[in-house]
């Protein structure tokens, strides 16, 4: 081995040595550098249940539609697809820590006639095959910073299908709620238009004994096809929510689909909260937040390392037009090694390390923000169903008052002692307030599954699996 050989030898070892550390490797980051609250305002710190929440409803329809969704939702497929392409960006991004090798050949045929005219001709042919093969030395960690940061990208990616999994279940169960409560008031229509259709018979015979006047008569009727025209708008409602229902399981609008119960679940106890900074684990948002933040880390200390030289190799092993035979022996190898130090390039460098600094600095900015707005949803969704519950009880009471009251008006009406305005009013005090206390019900409902959403939960790769 001659001097500049050994020279080269030692030279590319000790690049190769260098290259096992990262200069430029960003520092570990710790999530709760900034102060969160102590506790959740409105609830008492108790540990979260890991299991998926609509267990917590008892519904086998829910049930069987949640898993037609995780199955066919399309929006689930987009968010799945996108995290293969990340995955595959991943992977490319640490091909060049390996070397590559490829296969070269080339041959020709020729042939011409002699040079002293006679009509003997002669064929020449030839033929090389060869090996070439090239490699970055990763001298200060380029291409493994720029390799790390395109995993933890992938890893956010997947925290965003995670993310798509746990809205796709409160959508679900947010529509299902409302086709029930459509259902409700449909069913309670029904029964309140054979109820105005009663009074209507009895003012009718008191009208034609000339007991009451017939303005009595046409203001009953006038509460009966009010009601009536009710139904309509309800049945429109619930077949928009059925179609809405439909497309989240990634069927065609129009799919029969089974709703089961008829009336709305019975909510249990408000569900553990935990503490707000369990929402940095249990929210996948924040966890792909925090991995987005981690990403651009590494992508700055790539930027940082992209200003230096970068050594590279070339290889080629080439065989020539010798005898098969002497295959081994007529290998023409040479191995190479190239330096590139960057001088002049208008600022590009430079500018891409800025631009990293100020991707980071983003990153934080959004971070910090899914972190305020993850323990505002549950802050908020608890405020919504403890207020919630007081307005359904302040709504109950006032029912079973109007409820009195329309007896009263009966009453003074069929004794005479006043006229059927009254009665009439009473009546759609009554049958307003039933149909809105169903409203407020849905809505305490709707108010849980918020909650639940909000709170997160590790359960995604339990229920959906993960292929």
């Amino acid at each position: 081995m001659n001097a500049s050989l050994r020279i080269q030898t030692i030279l590319i070892l000790a690049a190769l040595v260098l290259s096992a550390c990262s200069p430029f490797a960003p520092a570990v980051r710790s999530f709760a550098e900034d102060p969160l609250p102590e506790s959740f305002s409105l609830y008492p710190v108790q540990a979260p249940d890991p299991a998926p929440w609509w267990t917590a409803l008892n519904s086998s329809a829910l049930n069987g539609l949640l898993g037609q969704a995780f199955a066919g939702n399309l929006s689930l497929k987009q968010a799945w697809a996108r995290m293969e392409q990340a995955r595959a960006v991943a992977v490319k991004a640490g091909a060049d820590l390996y070397p590559d090798l490829s296969v070269t050949g080339r041959t020709n045929h020729a042939r011409q006639r002699s040079e002293n005219g006679s009509a003997d001709r002669f064929t020449t042919r030839n033929y090389a095959i060869g090996l070439s093969t090239s490699y970055e030395i990763d001298l200060w960690g380029r291409i493994r910073s720029g390799q790390k940061a395109e995993s933890l990208t992938a890893e956010a990616a997947r925290e965003d299908w995670h993310a798509t999994v746990i809205a796709l279940a409160a959508d679900v169960a947010t529509t299902w709620a409302e086709i029930l409560s459509r259902q409700m008031q449909r069913r309670l229509l029904e029964k309140q238009l054979e109820t105005n259709r009663t009074y209507l018979e009895l003012v009718d015979l008191r009208y034609r004994k000339g007991i009451v006047t017939a303005l009595d008569v046409f203001q009953q009727q006038q509460v009966v096809e009010e009601i009536r025209s009710q139904i309509p708008v309800v049945e429109a409602q619930e077949r928009l929510r059925r179609n809405q229902l439909a497309v989240l399981l990634g069927q065609a609008p129009g799919t029969e689909l089974t709703i089961g119960a008829e009336n709305l679940p019975t909510l249990e106890p408000l569900p553990a909260a935990g503490l707000p900074a369990d929402l940095l684990a249990n929210r996948p948002d924040v966890r792909a937040a925090g991995l987005r933040l981690e990403a651009a880390d590494w992508q700055l200390a790539a930027a940082r390392a992209n200003r230096l030289p970068a050594i590279s190799l070339t290889g080629t092993a080439g065989y020539g037009p010798a005898d098969m035979d002497l295959m081994l022996d007529n290998w023409i190898l040479s191995l190479a090694s190239n330096l590139a130090a960057p001088i002049l390039d208008g600022g590009q460098r430079a500018a891409e390390v800025d631009r990293s600094r100020a991707v980071i600095a983003e990153n934080l900015a959004a971070y910090r923000e899914s972190v305020l707005v993850a323990i505002r949803e549950v802050e908020d969704a608890l405020a919504s169903e403890l207020y919630q519950r007081r307005y359904i009880a302040a709504l109950e009471r006032q029912l079973e008052a109007a409820r009195h009251a329309l007896v009263e008006a009966r009453e003074q009406y069929r004794k005479g002692v006043d006229d059927y305005l009254p009665v009439l009013t009473q009546i759609v005090a009554v049958q307003n307030l039933e149909r809105n206390l169903i409203e407020q019900q849905t809505q305490l409902l709707i108010d849980r599954i918020d909650l639940f959403e909000a709170l997160g939960g590790n359960w995604a790769g339990t229920v959906v699996a993960e292929k």
